[in-house]
């Protein structure tokens, strides 16, 4: 019996430790999935953002669904616009003078031969005089050779004569041809008695800046005027070294001009620089701009571009869709089950309740206003995606963000 009793006492000793050390793992256990639970609901919850119905109206929250669209992968550039050095004119005067009329102003449509304004010059009388007095002695020199000639033929007067007067016609001729170049030169007719130099326009054109008044003085080799013809206007990219390689002839370019509205324009490159322009080391890529859209731009206008390089069909969604949060692109979608729990909820205000979750995405080309996307996790294909208003999501959402462009 006094066995029995000992192997009980011992039995009851060991059991009681047993016991307690299974309670504690029980106990730990539980805390464990506890804290996963926890863990996994703040995750659950940082995902995920709520509104009520008063804050989805204001903000305007508006979705869509993705769509299959052809977009361009391209290489973005900035550039200005400009036109070939023959389009465009800055006119000076090759003799100074006082400014006696001016004939335009500026904005102007003119034709080439257009006379934009007249000088005066008192050395242009000179001109006109040397050469109608060269001219007059030609005359009369003619006919003395002439003369000369027949009577040297005839051996009635030394031959010494006639090579005189030969020699004095030749003079003549030269000075008349001098001051006749000079005339021209200045665009003024030999014959003519006017003494104004006209200074013209040399292409058709919009005349720009006139830098001359009225009885002011011209001086030699400043320019007076501007004239461009935006007929040609193209534009000039600067693209970088390591994309140079995918740039060829031919490939189109969409722009916008950077200081005024977002109307995109289109054009297509036609010529490739064959040196760098500055020490940022660019390449100027020429692209010709369609004539219709170039009619209302002006040369020095600065542009973004974007030029094609090829175009493929992908998955893709509005731009205003994607928003940056740390590292990492989200978009949103609402949730549908706590849509259909809504009307369980015994608050109306509960009731109007609409969550979003967040959606990590990865975005690809950014073309035309839509960006290509791949999900991380898959979505059911009736999901409802926020299109507009992502941006105000990723702000009421549990640790910020930043909105991407």
């Amino acid at each position: 019996m006094k066995n029995i009793k000992n192997t009980t006492k011992r039995f009851t000793l060991l059991f009681v430790p047993v016991a307690f050390l299974l309670m504690l793992i029980l106990l730990l256990t539980s805390c464990n999935e506890k804290k996963t639970e926890e863990v996994q609901e703040d995750e659950k919850l940082e995902n995920e953002v709520m509104l009520t119905a008063a804050q989805f109206k204001t903000v305007g929250i508006q979705f869509g669904m993705v769509e299959n669209r052809n977009l361009n992968t391209i290489i973005k550039a900035n550039g200005y616009t400009t036109v070939p050095p023959q389009n465009s004119a800055k006119i000076a005067t090759l003799l100074g003078g006082t400014v006696k009329d001016i004939l335009v102003l500026e904005g102007t449509y003119v034709n080439k031969g257009k006379v934009l304004a007249t000088i005066q010059n008192l050395e242009v009388v000179e001109m006109l005089e040397e050469y109608k007095s060269a001219t007059a002695n030609i005359e009369y020199l003619q006919l003395e050779y002439n003369r000369q000639k027949t009577l040297a033929d005839e051996n009635v007067n030394p031959r010494k004569t006639f090579q005189e007067v030969k020699a004095k016609l030749a003079v003549e001729r030269a000075r008349a041809q001098a001051a006749k170049n000079k005339l021209l030169a200045l665009n003024i007719s030999p014959n003519s008695n006017n003494a104004l130099i006209p200074i013209l326009s040399p292409i058709s054109g919009y005349v720009g800046k006139i830098s001359i008044a009225k009885g002011a003085f011209a001086e030699t080799g400043i320019p007076l005027f501007e004239v461009v013809d935006n007929s040609q206007m193209h534009l000039d990219l600067n693209v970088y070294e390591k994309d140079l390689g995918s740039i060829s002839i031919g490939q189109e370019v969409d722009f916008i001009l950077t200081n005024q509205s977002n109307k995109s324009i289109k054009g297509k490159i036609f010529g490739i620089n064959k040196s760098f322009s500055n020490e940022s080391k660019t390449v100027a890529v020429h692209a010709k701009i369609n004539p219709d859209d170039a009619k209302g731009l002006i040369s020095g206008m600065y542009v973004s571009a974007n030029i094609n390089l090829n175009s493929a069909t992908v998955p893709a969604l509005p731009k205003a869709s994607i928003v940056k949060n740390g590292d990492k692109y989200f978009i949103f979608i609402q949730e549908e089950e706590h849509a259909e729990k809504g009307g369980k909820h015994d608050s109306k205000e509960e009731a109007e309740e609409i969550h979003f979750k967040a959606i990590e995405v990865i975005p690809g080309t950014t073309d035309m206003g839509y960006t290509e996307i791949k999900f991380v996790t898959s979505i059911p294909n009736t999901s409802k995606i926020v299109t507009q208003g992502a941006f105000y999501l990723l702000s009421a959402q549990k640790g910020g963000g930043e909105h991407t462009h």
